[in-house]
């Protein structure tokens, strides 16, 4: 009995973790879907050869607060420098280092200047927590105009 329960358990778990940030096919689709559901863009250039970068993947990316925050807030994007996928030049040349992390408006301009490097996933929520707050608080300002 206690297998039958563990075996269901980790299948559970398993299940919940593969269901991971829904990542837009590319940036042109990703910005499309912004404008498409009014929410900010979580934007990562990234390398499979950056340190960081994997451990971003392996570790932040793969917390499920993080996972929650993500899909239900942002549309999240993610170019690999190495695979050459598109990154619109404004940001490649204000992205000093990888991993990059901009934060956008649904229309594609930055919010901010991107995070750079690794976040561990508590500070990532708290990251995504603010950037949804001013978030809403500019579609706020734009209705009243």
């Amino acid at each position: 009995m206690r297998k039958i329960v563990l075996t269901i358990a980790l299948l559970f778990t398993t299940t919940l973790m593969a269901d991971g940030i829904h990542w837009a096919k590319d940036y042109n689709s990703g910005i499309e879907l912004a404008k498409k559901e009014n929410k900010p863009v979580m934007f990562i250039i990234s390398s499979h050869s950056c340190k960081y970068c994997l451990l971003l993947d392996r570790t932040t990316f793969h917390d499920s607060k993080v996972i929650k925050a993500v899909n239900r807030d942002f549309i999240a994007i993610r170019s690999w420098t190495d695979q050459r996928d598109y990154i619109p030049a404004t940001l490649a040349r204000n992205t000093p280092g990888l991993p990059g992390i901009w934060f956008l408006f649904p229309d594609g301009s930055p919010m901010y200047q991107p995070l750079l490097g690794y976040i561990q996933a508590p500070n990532f929520v708290g990251a995504l927590a603010t950037v949804k707050t001013d978030f809403e608080k500019s579609k706020k300002r734009v209705m009243k105009k």
